[in-house]
């Protein structure tokens, strides 16, 4: 399991939302890529990075950032939010991203999922946000009527590899996972998963790792490293550092 720290863009800050309400928006650099430079300083084997205002509207409006933070780091960039096209899915790994995050656009059209996997495999990930079990949409602000299991079995068995798990209503509140979720998530077979939502501290780290589960590839953590609550050192060190990360 790999620790990645989330770098979240509003603005062209770095920012965190409480429960992904874009009301409720806590700065904590005015300087994505220096903060990008000072997880990598820290010993993050990947960087985690979100294009709130692409996320909300559908269009890119922090892609000079985010591809900047992919130029300059040494360590892998996974980045999401208004990814809704092949052509914006194509730039940005031609500009080194390592992988794409995709949400609103294949909940809505698996056809579109379909291709880019076909083209770009184990470099595509789905965004699985999810408010009591159901996944949410444009940004958060919409929440359909699927259950996020079973659009992960579906998208398992189109060949998807990875899926970003996140409970809603933990993020950004430092109240600690969504075991029972999780470990729903990490039942569906051919998946390997990216925990996300209300880690808060090293203990949480711990609970993670205790479950044991080969399905679970990292944790995303935010406010806790942003607020001194998480030591990411600590948590990288207790977590280890799988081969080729």
């Amino acid at each position: 399991m790999i620790i990645i720290p989330a770098i979240d863009i509003k603005d062209g800050k770095v920012v965190r939302l409480f429960k992904g309400q874009f009301d409720k928006v806590t700065e904590y650099s005015a300087d994505p890529v220096d903060m990008a430079r000072h997880w990598e300083a820290e010993g993050a084997p990947y960087v985690h990075v979100v294009d709130l205002d692409g996320a909300e509207s559908g269009a890119r409006r922090n892609q000079a950032a985010i591809k900047k933070i992919a130029r300059e780091l040494k360590i892998p960039v996974e980045t999401g939010g208004g990814i809704r096209s092949r052509d914006v899915v194509d730039d940005y790994l031609n500009a080194g991203i390592a992988r794409i995050i995709l949400g609103t656009r294949v909940v809505q059209d698996r056809a579109f999922l379909a291709q880019v996997l076909l083209a770009h495999g184990d470099h595509i990930a789905v965004s699985l946000d999810c408010s009591n079990g159901f996944v949410a949409q444009r940004g958060w602000v919409e929440t359909s009527t699927i259950k996020g299991t079973d659009l992960a079995k579906e998208f398992a068995g189109m060949g998807l590899k990875y899926v970003v798990y996140t409970d809603i209503a933990r993020d950004g509140t430092l109240t600690g996972p969504n075991i029972d979720g999780l470990k729903e998530m990490l039942a569906v077979q051919g998946l390997q998963v990216i925990a996300s939502g209300g880690i808060k501290d090293l203990n949480d780290i711990k609970t993670l790792l205790a479950l044991g589960h080969k399905n679970l590839y990292g944790v995303i953590t935010g406010k806790a490293i942003y607020e001194g609550k998480l030591d990411i050192k600590a948590a990288i060190e207790l977590a280890g550092r799988p081969a080729g990360c």
